[in-house]
């Protein structure tokens, strides 16, 4: 009987010093992973996301006078959505280039400043963590110059780049677009 009380105190005791210690605050955010172009693949913070969507191409109003990257609009919960074929708007092939025959695509609905756009990609693959503390510069040379401007940094040890909407709004097809212009 002593010795089974004995091993509680040793059992209460440890475990007090693991209630004890504080755990570490969490430095890794949730990043979205999708294949850009061929050979590449980009991550998107979750915070930047409102709604991953599977959209048939017949469902998309193209718009006169827009460049090629804008397939058009669509309605997205009872408003308009501005859809982008996120590859040929930073300079790769465009999404029809590498899957001429695909009847849908999937579409990665961001939110920034209060407006909503669709960014069209060949799919959506999982969900990461990563310290984004950790990020590097981008290499020269890397990536398209159309898509630098998005890139926050890349991971450690890999080219694996993390992007930043928020910029995408100031992007000269935009400003064009709010202005009025064709």
């Amino acid at each position: 009987m002593m010795q089974s009380r004995n091993s509680q105190l040793i059992a209460t005791s440890s475990l007090d010093t693991l209630i004890l210690d504080p755990l570490p605050p969490e430095t890794r955010a949730r990043l979205l992973r999708f294949p850009l172009g061929v050979q590449d693949s980009m991550l998107l913070p979750l915070e930047q996301i409102a709604e991953i969507l599977k959209i048939d191409v017949v469902e998309i109003l193209p718009v006169p006078e827009m460049p090629n990257c804008v397939l058009g609009i669509c309605n997205w919960r009872g408003e308009m959505l501005w859809l982008v074929d996120f590859n040929s708007f930073v300079g790769y092939p465009s999404l029809f280039q590498l899957e001429p025959t695909s009847t849908s695509i999937a579409v990665i609905v961001v939110q920034i400043h209060n407006q909503s756009l669709g960014l069209g990609v060949q799919q959506v693959n999982d969900i990461e963590l990563h310290d984004l503390q950790q990020l590097q510069s981008v290499p020269v040379g890397l990536f398209p110059p159309d898509l630098l401007p998005l890139i926050r940094g890349t991971l450690p040890g890999c080219s694996d780049a993390v992007l930043d909407l928020q910029d995408i709004i100031h992007c000269p097809l935009w400003q064009k677009h709010q202005q009025g212009e064709p």
